[in-house]
Protein backbone atom coordinates (compact mmCIF):
# COMPACT_ATOMS: atom_id res chain seq x y z
CA UNK A 1 0.00 0.00 0.00
CA UNK A 2 1.23 3.51 -0.82
CA UNK A 3 0.62 6.34 1.62
CA UNK A 4 0.99 10.10 1.60
CA UNK A 5 1.71 12.00 4.81
CA UNK A 6 1.22 15.74 5.21
CA UNK A 7 2.45 17.38 8.40
CA UNK A 8 3.34 20.60 10.18
CA UNK A 9 5.08 21.22 13.49
CA UNK A 10 4.48 24.17 15.78
CA UNK A 11 5.17 26.72 17.11
CA UNK A 12 6.01 28.59 13.92
CA UNK A 13 8.90 31.02 13.64
CA UNK A 14 9.13 32.87 10.35
CA UNK A 15 12.57 34.35 11.11
CA UNK A 16 14.43 31.06 11.51
CA UNK A 17 13.53 27.41 11.56
CA UNK A 18 12.96 26.16 15.11
CA UNK A 19 14.79 23.02 16.25
CA UNK A 20 11.68 20.84 15.87
CA UNK A 21 11.28 21.91 12.23
CA UNK A 22 14.93 21.12 11.50
CA UNK A 23 14.51 17.70 13.13
CA UNK A 24 11.38 17.05 11.05
CA UNK A 25 13.29 17.77 7.84
CA UNK A 26 16.12 15.49 8.93
CA UNK A 27 13.73 12.64 9.74
CA UNK A 28 11.97 12.90 6.38
CA UNK A 29 15.24 13.26 4.45
CA UNK A 30 16.66 10.13 6.12
CA UNK A 31 13.54 8.03 5.50
CA UNK A 32 13.13 5.91 2.40
CA UNK A 33 10.28 8.00 1.01
CA UNK A 34 9.33 9.27 -2.45
CA UNK A 35 8.13 12.69 -3.60
CA UNK A 36 9.29 14.59 -0.52
CA UNK A 37 8.28 18.27 -0.45
CA UNK A 38 9.42 20.34 2.53
CA UNK A 39 8.11 23.88 2.88
CA UNK A 40 7.74 26.60 5.50
CA UNK A 41 4.04 25.92 6.18
CA UNK A 42 3.66 22.25 5.40
CA UNK A 43 5.49 19.14 4.32
CA UNK A 44 4.49 16.10 2.31
CA UNK A 45 6.04 12.76 1.50
CA UNK A 46 4.90 9.58 -0.18
CA UNK A 47 6.04 6.01 0.02
CA UNK A 48 5.24 2.46 0.95
CA UNK A 49 3.17 2.01 4.08
CA UNK A 50 6.01 0.59 6.20
CA UNK A 51 8.36 3.46 5.28
CA UNK A 52 5.72 6.15 5.89
CA UNK A 53 4.53 4.71 9.20
CA UNK A 54 8.11 4.28 10.43
CA UNK A 55 8.87 7.88 9.44
CA UNK A 56 5.72 9.16 11.19
CA UNK A 57 6.69 7.35 14.40
CA UNK A 58 10.17 8.86 14.31
CA UNK A 59 8.81 12.27 13.32
CA UNK A 60 6.44 12.41 16.29
CA UNK A 61 8.97 11.20 18.84
CA UNK A 62 11.85 13.39 17.66
CA UNK A 63 9.96 16.64 16.97
CA UNK A 64 8.19 16.53 20.33
CA UNK A 65 11.53 15.89 22.05
CA UNK A 66 12.95 18.88 20.13
CA UNK A 67 10.30 21.26 21.46
CA UNK A 68 7.28 20.99 19.17
CA UNK A 69 4.09 21.82 21.04
CA UNK A 70 1.83 20.54 18.27
CA UNK A 71 2.29 18.19 15.35
CA UNK A 72 -0.55 18.11 12.86
CA UNK A 73 -0.57 15.31 10.36
CA UNK A 74 -2.76 13.59 7.86
CA UNK A 75 -2.13 10.23 6.26
CA UNK A 76 -3.89 9.29 3.02
CA UNK A 77 -3.98 5.95 1.23
CA UNK A 78 -2.91 6.44 -2.38
CA UNK A 79 -3.37 2.88 -3.53
CA UNK A 80 -1.60 -0.44 -3.70
CA UNK A 81 2.10 -0.84 -4.49
CA UNK A 82 2.77 -1.80 -8.10
CA UNK A 83 4.76 -4.95 -7.24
Amino acid sequence: MRLKVEFTTEPFDLDEAPAHAVVAREVIAAAELDAVDVGPFGNTAEGGSDAVLTAVDSLLRKTLAAGATRVSLQVNVLGEDSK
